[in-house]
Parts: C-alpha cells; sequence; structure tokens
C-alpha cells in the first residue's frame, strides 16, 4: 500500500526538499493549493461561491515550534475574515484549522491553542459563519474535543471533524450528534497504527457509513467529507430516512478533486461546500491528498514524467 509511504514521506525532511525542488511540483500543488495569499484566493472564492458553491478555508502550516508562530497563524485567519467580511461572502465562507498551528504541540499546549483560536472563532462568527477544528493524529483528538466544547459553550455553532479509520469514532460520533455539533466525518489521512486504527480500504468504508448513520439519525449537523461516488449515494439515502431536508446536512469535497461533481450537487439543490487550502507551508497537505487517493498520485507521477 503506497499510502503509508507517502505519510512517512509528509514527515521527512530530506523528500520535503526533494519534492520542492521539482520544477514540476509548483504546477501540480495548483491544483490541490490554488495559492499562497489572502489576494491570491479571492478569485477563486468569488468564483466558486458564484457557481452556488460554498467554501471552507484553510490556512495551510503545521510545522510550528514557536508561540509567535502560533500566534501569526492566528493573525493569518483574522485576515483571511476580514477580507471576506469586506467581500460581504461571511456567510458563504467558513474556517477550517489545525490547533497544531496554534501551538496545541508547544509547551502548555492545550491553553496556547485554546487562546489561539478563540478570537478566531468570535470573528468569524461576527461576520456569520464558523470554525470547524481539523482532527490530526489520534494523540491529538482528546485535546481538541475538549477546545471544541469549551468554544462551543459560548459558540455552540463551532464544528469538528472526526475520522472513520479510528476505533474510538463511533462513540465520538454518538456523544456529538447527542449534543447537537457540527461534524465533518472523512475517513482519515494520517498514519496511524493498527491498535488503535483500521488498516484496510473495505473496514474503513464499512466504519464510515456505521458512523455516518449515527450522525444522521441523531441531532446534529453531518458533512459527508468524501469524495467516494458509493459513500455520497449512501449518505443520500442515509439522509433521507433519517427525515433531513437538504439544508440539514452537506458535501464537502476538496479544491481540485471531482470538480464536475461539485458542481453536480450544488445543482440537485444539495449544499455542497469546498475545502479550500492556501499558504506557503504546502508540503504536509500535499502528500496526504496523494496518500488519500491513488489517482492523485498518478497524476503527480506523470506531470513528474512528462514535464520533470
Amino acid at each position: 500500500m503506497l499510502g503509508p509511504v507517502i505519510l512517512a514521506a509528509s514527515r521527512s525532511d530530506r523528500m520535503r526538499r526533494l519534492i520542492s525542488a521539482a520544477p514540476v511540483t509548483k504546477q501540480v500543488v495548483d491544483r490541490f493549493i490554488p495559492g499562497e495569499t489572502v489576494d491570491d484566493v479571492v478569485p477563486i472564492i468569488q468564483d466558486l461561491t458564484s457557481k452556488g458553491l460554498e467554501l471552507t478555508m484553510d490556512v495551510v502550516g503545521e510545522d510550528i515550534t514557536t508561540p509567535e508562530q502560533a500566534e501569526a497563524a492566528r493573525d493569518a485567519y483574522l485576515t483571511l475574515i476580514d477580507r471576506l467580511k469586506e467581500l460581504e461572502l461571511g456567510t458563504r465562507a467558513e474556517m477550517s484549522v489545525k490547533l497544531s498551528m496554534f501551538g496545541q504541540a508547544l509547551a502548555g499546549g492545550h491553553g496556547l491553542a485554546l487562546a489561539n483560536v478563540r478570537p478566531v472563532v468570535e470573528a468569524a462568527a461576527a461576520i456569520g459563519t464558523t470554525v470547524t477544528l481539523d482532527a490530526e493524529d489520534h494523540t491529538t483528538l482528546d485535546s481538541m474535543f475538549a477546545i471544541h466544547d469549551e468554544l462551543r459553550k459560548d459558540f455552540p455553532q463551532t464544528g469538528c471533524v472526526i475520522q472513520a479509520y479510528l476505533f474510538r469514532t463511533e462513540a465520538d460520533a454518538r456523544r456529538l450528534a447527542a449534543n447537537g455539533s457540527r461534524v465533518r466525518l472523512v475517513k482519515g489521512a494520517y498514519k496511524e497504527p493498527a491498535e488503535v486504527a483500521y488498516q484496510h480500504k473495505h473496514e474503513i468504508d464499512k466504519a464510515y457509513v456505521r458512523i455516518l448513520k449515527v450522525l444522521m439519525e441523531g441531532d446534529g449537523y453531518p458533512m459527508i467529507g468524501s469524495h467516494d461516488p458509493r459513500l455520497i449515494s449512501i449518505a443520500q439515502e442515509l439522509a433521507r430516512r433519517a427525515g433531513r431536508k437538504p439544508d440539514e446536512y452537506e458535501f464537502q469535497m476538496l479544491y481540485g478533486i471531482r470538480s464536475d461533481e461539485h458542481r453536480r450537487l450544488a445543482a440537485q439543490g444539495h449544499r455542497m461546500r469546498v475545502y479550500t487550502a492556501y499558504g506557503t507551508d504546502w508540503y504536509g497537505y500535499f502528500m496526504r491528498r496523494l496518500a488519500e487517493k491513488p489517482a492523485n498520485l498518478r497524476f503527480f507521477a506523470r506531470s513528474m514524467v512528462s514535464k520533470g
């Protein structure tokens, strides 16, 4: 399986230097990450929203080693929110944040991450939108869920992400669904040990369906993070059985992947949100996109051969 190999490469400084230096890399990265600055992505935001799509915006960057870098990450999101306000698109784009970027892994990281993310959540609420806390590797999740619970005391619309491949996730989903949370369900994109996570695709897919059923039958707002046509069809059927209206759940897909499907679902009246990342520290995000889907890796490999 290539996925674990690619995920290991995502943590390798040597591979980072090699891939970053390849002449074709920027061209391929641009497929998934449409810019490095807010100004770069403003035309993307305007284009997607004009087509009836919504967005969740991610400023990429997880390798935080100082409190000052964590504060800079906070400020990058605040700048984004200011631009959304100027564009009067606040209700069409939410934020996705990784707490590692806000200092979660530093000394005193739990409190530091909470202190840094709260102003972002407050600013998002002020323009009519919200923030979703992305899931990272399993060792960070207790802290993430605790921060999620704390933020929801004042901002109940704050969302979080759960990962189908983890054994713990079905229990997490039951708790979150009962609490009425906004929950994005994804398969999972980190290399996790067999002690805590399913290792085979068919097991992960079955877990995804079980967990999605819990979310659809619960009191929360499910967000289906998948490009898998079969899972999308199953999600639609589960929503129908649960009596959910089209505005009571949504689909989420990555920018640059299955764009025709984005538009098709939106045209059918579904809420369709495009996960759009930007920033200079793109390497880890890019490598996980390759690991998630063999077609992405083939696309990159073909480009390396034809353009390198």
